[in-house]
């Protein structure tokens, strides 16, 4: 456990002040704004009385300075401490491989990652969307309505499942999963032209890997002190025959 020194505390203190503040002025605006498109429109939020309204209004500003300021908080922890600036090899090797990939690729990569929140967030707006569409049709109750709107919610989200079975297919197909392998710079190469093939494992975490490499280090100091040491033998060895 780190013990913070008085100046890290009152920085800390600072930072997650700051931080809580930003995320006050944002709920309170989400808010403000919030109530002011809902009155418009709904009779029943205008009828509210003005202590209810200020509730909603301060239950918006409270729950967003609240993860403003966890998410400052945190932030200025994980900067404050070097070992989690440290990178493991897979996610050296996997950043390397990312840095020749076309604005294309990597707007696949970013769908591949995200798979799962677009199709729950093309469900929700494909039912706000289907909802506009069918609230204007004066020959449906409201049950049938949001029957419908569930409908058309379904066939979008039915179209984004496909595409992302296509995916996970096109991944299978690939060898991509827990693994990929890429063409990455030969580190051997003094003139870095010659690319060879490399394969990178996809961590579940940050840091999943990061054992590899202390094993590896240590591995190296061994060899190392093993290397030095039966040179110094063979000297002495070479020295006593003389």
């Amino acid at each position: 456990m780190k013990v913070l020194t008085k100046e890290q505390e009152e920085a800390h203190y600072k930072v997650t002040l700051k931080g809580g503040m930003k995320g006050l002025a944002l709920g309170t605006a989400i808010g403000l704004t919030g109530l002011g498109l809902a009155s418009r429109r709904y009779a029943i939020i205008r009828g509210l009385t003005l202590p209810m309204k200020s509730f909603l209004i301060t239950s918006s500003s409270t729950f967003c300075a609240i993860v403003a300021a966890d998410r400052a908080s945190r932030s200025y922890e994980f900067e404050s401490m070097p070992k989690n600036l440290y990178k493991d090899q897979a996610s050296r090797d996997m950043a390397v491989a990312r840095e020749n990939d076309t604005t294309f690729d990597k707007f696949k990569q970013w769908g591949r990652d995200n798979r799962y929140p677009i199709v729950t967030a093309s469900w929700i707006a494909s039912m706000g969307v289907a909802l506009q569409l069918v609230r204007n049709n004066p020959y449906l109750s409201k049950a049938q309505k949001l029957v419908q709107a569930r409908v058309y919610a379904q066939g979008l989200t039915l179209a984004v499942l496909v595409v992302t079975a296509l995916f996970e297919v096109g991944d299978a197909n690939k060898g991509r999963g827990r693994w990929e392998t890429v063409m990455v710079v030969d580190p051997n190469d003094p003139e870095h032209k010659h690319m060879i093939e490399k394969k990178i494992h996809h961590e579940m975490y940050p840091g999943e890997d990061l054992w590899k490499d202390m094993v590896e280090a240590e591995e190296q100091k061994i060899a190392a002190r093993k290397q030095q040491e039966g040179a110094a033998a063979a000297a002495a060895t070479k020295q006593a025959k003389n």
